[in-house]
């Protein structure tokens, strides 16, 4: 496979990469945003070439639910949707929004509940309501026996609070752009939950390469989070599913492992822990 173009941004894998057959997985990307609109067969095309092949896409409330599904639909073999109700979409409205996800879950197929959560940070208007959102949309993902997608943005210990609830005994989850500590991230590994790792570890001054160093890539998982939070290159630009190349290879160079193996591992993760997608004949 020959890449055109972007050659450049992966010159120092690029041999080695399509020597070894390697497959990684961008399991939180938001490529359906108005970011996109413009070169999208572009952007997927230079994922593939990079050796990303499978690609989650979270869902953000109703306005995103058909631009969503459009784009799924138009890469059947590479794009996997999942359906929820972002916490920042939270609003006094939330219960018509958590009935458009359950309609959405009885006509179409899903891979996950996401991206779903509590979300401190900005606002902390609607904290009960989204505490509710959050707990409606982890019985949704019980119900449909799919895993969570899990946004805790200055929120984890009520999040953790929340998923000690018996009722939530045998959620799996992926801690989307794990914001916690080395201990937080220990206890939720025991339990069997992934932490979603993207461009933040390659920050110098976010502390995550430390966390990320000592937690072993059977609890991994990658992203990008596109368009937002690109890894170092690319800070102050627009970020896309083909860097997860870059988050790779940073975290086997911290893990003194082969770019091969991160791949290899983090994919099977990812496999592991969203159905459809691994019933699409991977």
């Amino acid at each position: 496979m020959k890449m055109t173009n972007h050659k450049n941004v992966y010159d120092e894998y690029f041999d080695l990469f399509y020597f070894c057959y390697m497959i990684l997985t961008d399991t939180h990307t938001h490529l359906y945003l108005d970011e996109f609109r413009n070169d999208i067969h572009d952007v997927i095309n230079r994922a593939l070439e990079a050796g990303i092949k499978y690609l989650i896409i979270p869902n953000i409330d109703s306005s995103s639910v058909d631009p969503m599904l459009r784009l799924c639909n138009t890469y059947p073999a590479t794009c996997f949707p999942a359906i929820g109700l972002h916490p920042g979409s939270v609003k006094k409205d939330y219960k018509n929004e958590i009935e458009i996800v359950e309609a959405c879950l009885k006509k179409e197929t899903f891979c996950a509940i996401g991206e779903i959560g509590i979300d401190l940070y900005w606002d902390k208007t609607y904290f009960d309501e989204q505490v509710d959102a959050f707990r409606s949309q982890l019985v949704l993902a019980k119900k449909y026996n799919l895993p969570a997608i899990i946004h805790s943005r200055n929120s984890l210990d009520e999040i953790i609070q929340i998923l000690n609830d018996e009722n939530f005994n045998e959620i799996k989850a992926v801690f989307h752009c794990y914001p916690g500590s080395l201990e937080q991230a220990v206890c939720l590994t025991k339990k069997g939950f992934k932490l979603g790792i993207g461009g933040v570890v390659t920050y110098k001054n976010s502390g995550l390469a430390k966390i990320v160093k000592e937690i072993a890539l059977e609890h991994i998982v990658l992203e990008t989070d596109s368009p937002y939070l690109p890894p170092v290159p690319y800070r102050g630009q627009r970020n896309e599913s083909a860097y997860i190349l870059h988050i790779a290879n940073f975290i086997a160079k911290l893990k003194e492992c082969t770019l091969e193996e991160v791949a290899t591992v983090t994919t099977a993760n990812a496999m592991g822990i969203f159905p459809a997608y691994r019933q699409a004949g991977i």
